[in-house]
């Protein structure tokens, strides 16, 4: 059994342990994720069946594309989470936490506002029908017990874009965009050049946004690690991805209509 006890900055990260619960119920239904085992409702306690497996890395997440695009379309598939999640709202959350506290942003973060505006814009144009998502696939939520792949820690799990979803997760383990292609390939069972284009520009949104998650988690959390450091490192790819050659045509491409 694994328990996990909610540490008491989750609720300025947007995090809500009772939709966790549902959400992780779900997967679990959903035959995506560990058991519930018990949930203590108010005291953020929640444990899970342990299975013995191993943690990915990111070397393992590109290298087992194939396999996690066929565990999302399952969890994808299946009953709809409890809420949403919404990149853009989170993110907006998060600055005004920030500015609220008086607690520093990076440098440059708010002049490149207008560009994540047209961004936004972009992505609010011809959305895709919304699924239940996971939003938060770091390698290490992901856990290979030599037969199967099951998905852990439902934190930000609400409704949204399948694209998100596989830009998120190619942003979180630094896939290159021959690896998104392949990933996106694998997940929609065709080449699509707008879907990946859509993919790739939730990619930057979330290392846009995930910069403020850093920013705040430097300022709330007691682990002893580096948060300023990676959100610094999210934040140089999206100034980058930002102000590249191809980002005018990417919005054009990743907001045409489609047929889903």
């Amino acid at each position: 059994m694994v328990v996990r006890l909610s540490p008491t900055h989750a609720g300025l990260l947007t995090i809500d342990r009772a939709v966790e619960f549902v959400n992780t119920s779900r997967a679990v239904a959903a035959g995506v994720a560990p058991g519930v085992v018990d949930y203590v409702a108010g005291a953020g306690i929640l444990a899970v069946a342990y299975v013995p497996s191993r943690t990915f890395d990111e070397k393992d997440v590109a290298d087992n594309l194939p396999a996690i695009a066929k565990l999302l379309r399952r969890r994808h598939g299946a009953q709809a989470f409890a809420g949403d999640f919404d990149m853009f709202t989170t993110q907006e959350r998060y600055r005004q936490l920030l500015a609220d506290h008086r607690w520093p942003v990076v440098p440059g973060y708010d002049e490149l506002a207008p560009r994540a505006g047209r961004l936004r814009a972009a992505l609010r144009t011809a959305p895709e029908p919304r699924v239940p998502c996971h939003n938060d696939l770091l390698a290490a939520n992901l856990l290979d017990d030599g037969e199967r792949l099951w998905l852990i820690d439902f934190e930000y799990s609400g409704n949204n874009e399948p694209a998100f979803e596989l830009g998120n997760l190619a942003q979180e383990n630094h896939l290159g965009d021959e690896q998104l292609i392949e990933l996106t390939r694998h997940y929609y069972g065709r080449e699509d050049e707008p879907l990946v284009a859509r993919a790739r520009l939730w990619q930057i949104a979330s290392a846009y946004a995930w910069t403020l998650w850093g920013l705040i988690s430097a300022r709330t959390n007691p682990l002893d690690f580096d948060f300023d450091g990676w959100a610094m490192e999210k934040f140089e790819r999206a100034v980058a991805q930002l102000n590249d050659a191809d980002f005018d045509r990417l919005l054009t491409v990743g907001s045409a209509s489609r047929d889903d």
